[in-house]
């Protein structure tokens, strides 16, 4: 039975690398480039799969560097249905600058899909039987993708599954409207979404009611950095602390961060417990370089240390 699926209609090689010092119109020395498999829901099947649950990802990969993306999410042991597209599948760039110890991250388009082949994302992900518990829909969409295609995963989906829906912008309000289970917006993305312009939890809290009032969800987990994690429902508050990390790297921490809170909820359904696995998750990316994510003895480790406070009086 495959419990979880992720879609990921936008994946990307992740190639990383570092130069001593980034200087301008100057030729660079780098260290040997590092690549990973990318692409937000192949992301979170990565760390799934880390922390010991299998996930199948789906995604379309074209060209020699679709099939270097196929084969590393191979390599890492995670389940693949691939969707053979037409143009190469995109490459995304991080470099590290050891002098500053800044990273600079440097991420392009994705190569336009036809109709057949995002249509062939859903349709693959319909005939998956039985259906999933949880199905992850992540990241951005490239050109020839529909700006509701996120709303069409989350209605053909929502009846027989958890939809859980991780992107921005105009792509988000389409899965709002289907009824997704969970969204997990970063702190800026959820200002955004809600129009507002305040870090205050009550202000945070109250915006996120007047969601729960316009749209059919359950879940809303605000992921903001350091200062940790807002985790909000109809009746239920829960604010996490964070911790203070110098990052290595801060790519695909926020993967990290969904990836270990669903796999604490699929192991028990503990908000509180899934707050917590989130925080550590995403915290846990930032110690490792490059696109490495996180590592799952540094999540059960960070996890012991997150303090989660209810913040209703209605938390049960």
């Amino acid at each position: 039975m495959t419990e979880i699926v992720t879609l990921t209609i936008n994946p990307a090689l992740d190639v990383s690398t570092s130069v001593r010092k980034m200087m301008p119109f100057s030729k660079m020395r780098c260290a040997p480039a590092h690549r990973d498999p990318g692409g937000g829901g192949i992301n979170v099947a990565r760390v799934l799969k880390r922390l010991g649950i299998d996930a199948t990802a789906i995604y379309p990969a074209g060209g020699a560097t679709g099939q270097l993306l196929a084969d590393l999410v191979e390599r890492e042991g995670v389940r693949s249905i691939v969707i053979p597209a037409l143009n190469d599948t995109r490459e995304d760039l991080t470099i590290f600058d050891e002098t500053t110890r800044e990273q600079f991250r440097l991420v392009f388009p994705g190569a336009p899909l036809s109709d057949v082949e995002w249509q062939e994302c859903l349709g693959s992900l319909a005939r998956i039987a039985p259906p999933p518990v949880f199905v992850i829909a992540s990241g951005s969409l490239p050109a020839g993708v529909p700006l509701d295609f996120f709303g069409r995963v989350a209605q053909a989906s929502k009846a027989l599954s958890k939809v859980i829906v991780d992107t921005s912008g105009p792509f988000l309000k389409p899965a709002l409207e289907a009824g997704a289970y969970l969204i997990k917006p970063n702190l800026r993305e959820f200002q955004e979404l809600a129009g507002i312009a305040s870090t205050d939890d009550a202000a945070l809290i109250e915006a996120g009611r007047r969601l729960f009032e316009r749209y059919r969800i359950e879940i809303i987990a605000i992921s903001m950095g350091p200062e940790g994690a807002l985790l909000v429902t109809r009746d239920t508050a829960l604010r996490a602390n964070g911790f203070p990390i110098e990052p290595i790297s801060v790519s695909g921490a926020g993967d990290s961060f969904l990836g270990a809170m669903i796999w604490s909820l699929a192991n028990d359904s503990s908000l509180d417990r899934a707050i917590r696995y989130g925080v550590a998750g995403g915290s846990a990316a930032l110690l490792n370089p490059g696109t490495e994510l996180c590592r799952p003895e540094e999540v059960h480790r960070l996890a012991a240390e997150v303090i989660v406070t209810a913040l209703d009086r209605d938390y049960r």
